[in-house]
């Protein structure tokens, strides 16, 4: 359409931010937007912002200031830009956005996305407009279904939101005020969406949340399902032949959950189980509500539940007094649990958090210095978790061309990028592959002809509960 109006995403953060930014697309595509990978040309330009790194404030007014020079270049002209905040920066500073750069048209936390339609309509009556109040209605329900050949666009993998917001008050995390309090979809509106995805091509799905697996969906029955239980109603949709979900707390690892990783091959091997320190005094501090020793616990579950599962975590070091044997009690929890992958951070105080109210922050030297070394160990045990995949077949996923002609890359199931000569016609295919090198962020492998995958959720959700006598 001549008259379709354009719309620029740039999308900070979590991948809550990309569903949420592909969501906010869905929203405006019956008012008329397509979007477009080119900021210059975009009538609207949303950034979808993220509050957890340090300075993400700042960052956002820096490139507030870079896109405000194209909408001044283009006014009085037939194309005017409107400038949009969202997500969690917007959340926060709300007003404090519109004060500092006048160039901003509309500001909207994540609760909010579902009335953008109506919310640019007033900001283009002039208007300059915030919204953040976090609305009674049901954003998930009041957005449109995205159309199945945008969602074949997306590719073969997605993310879906199933939970959102956090009651566990870390001390230092923004979450809380930004997200809100935890809330679950139903698990119709989660298995609707996720059958739209299968039907579009999508072979794998990852679950998302703040905290996804407190998960306590509404059932058809109106009962509340946890996370496994959603789980084994998942794996029994055609063409769903992989799980993920993150971001997960100890807390919140039930027995059902621990049992669809030891009955549904079709969850990855691969789970995401921040604890943050291995010190109980900073856990303490920190507000984390359980102990080294309960992860500890908690892992030998669910090892022996999936002995190939791959364990990935965050990790904060320097926060407010932390010590040197604070600090070493992390070093041990690391190197006793073994890491496939982790994230760590050096703390950053974020305003309205209660840490960063607390006193004995740690210098920025030590708490660099003490970074530097965690990441080092965290490095070597991804580096020999690569290493001992040599010479292992595995099911790759291919999602996408490879970096050369004739190549292929995919996913393995513990989530490491696998490089395949391959035909383009195995696009969305899951093949049988054997790891023959190792790179220091990637595995090579050979497509084993005639191999196809061991395993079909179908067939796998069908043995489960068939075994179990149904699902419960």
């Amino acid at each position: 359409m001549s008259d379709a109006k354009t719309v620029f995403v740039r999308t900070y953060g979590c991948q809550m931010n990309v569903y949420d930014s592909d969501r906010m697309t869905d929203a405006l595509a019956p008012v008329g937007y397509r979007t477009t990978d080119n900021l210059d040309e975009a009538d609207l330009v949303i950034l979808n912002t993220c509050h957890i790194r340090e300075k993400a404030a700042e960052k956002v007014y820096s490139e507030i200031g870079r896109i405000r020079k194209v909408k001044d270049a283009r006014a009085g002209g037939d194309k005017p830009m409107t400038i949009a905040v969202a997500g969690c920066v917007a959340q926060a500073e709300g007003e404090e956005i519109i004060n500092r750069a006048p160039a901003v048209d509309l500001v909207f936390g994540p609760q909010s996305y579902h009335r953008l339609p109506e919310l640019l309509k007033r900001a283009g009556n002039g208007a300059r407009v915030v919204e953040t109040d976090f609305p009674t209605e049901d954003k998930f329900a009041a957005l449109p279904a995205a159309e199945k050949a945008v969602m074949m666009k997306r590719g073969v993998t997605a993310f879906l939101t199933v939970q959102e917001g956090c009651d566990k008050f870390c001390t230092f995390c923004v979450v809380p005020y930004t997200r809100g309090a935890e809330i679950s979809r139903s698990v119709a509106q989660v298995l609707d969406e996720a059958r739209r995805l299968a039907e579009a091509g999508v072979r794998e799905v990852t679950l998302l949340g703040q905290n996804v697996n407190a998960y306590h969906g509404e059932g058809p029955d109106g009962s509340d399902w946890g996370l496994g239980r959603l789980l084994f109603a998942l794996a029994e949709i055609p063409g769903l032949d992989r799980l993920r979900y993150t971001t997960s707390h100890p807390r919140d690892m039930g027995d059902d959950l621990i049992a669809a990783h030891r009955d549904l091959d079709c969850l990855m091997p691969y789970l995401h189980l921040p604890v943050q320190a291995g010190s109980d005094r900073i856990l303490g501090l920190m507000n984390r509500k359980h102990t080294g020793a309960d992860y500890f616990r908690l892992v030998d579950r669910i090892r022996a539940a999936r002995p190939d599962i791959a364990l990935s975590g965050d990790f904060i070091v320097g926060f407010p007094s932390e010590t040197e044997a604070d600090f070493q009690a992390t070093l041990d929890l690391v190197s006793e649990i073994g890491y496939a992958s982790a994230f760590s951070f050096k703390y950053s105080p974020r305003p309205g958090t209660p840490g960063a109210n607390l006193d004995d922050q740690v210098p920025e030297e030590v708490k660099s210095e003490r970074l530097q070394r965690l990441q080092a160990l965290i490095n070597d045990q991804q580096r020999a978790f690569n290493l001992s995949k040599r010479g292992s077949e595995m099911d790759v996923l291919f999602e996408k061309p490879g970096r050369f002609d004739g190549q292929l890359g995919g996913r393995s199931p513990w989530l490491q990028a696998v490089h395949v000569e391959a035909p383009a016609q195995l696009l969305g295919e899951i093949r049988r592959v054997v790891i023959e090198d190792v790179g220091s962020n990637s595995l090579v492998g050979r497509l084993i002809a005639d191999r196809p995958a061991v395993a079909t959720p179908a067939e796998d959700a069908s043995r489960v509960a068939a075994d179990a006598g149904g699902v419960a």
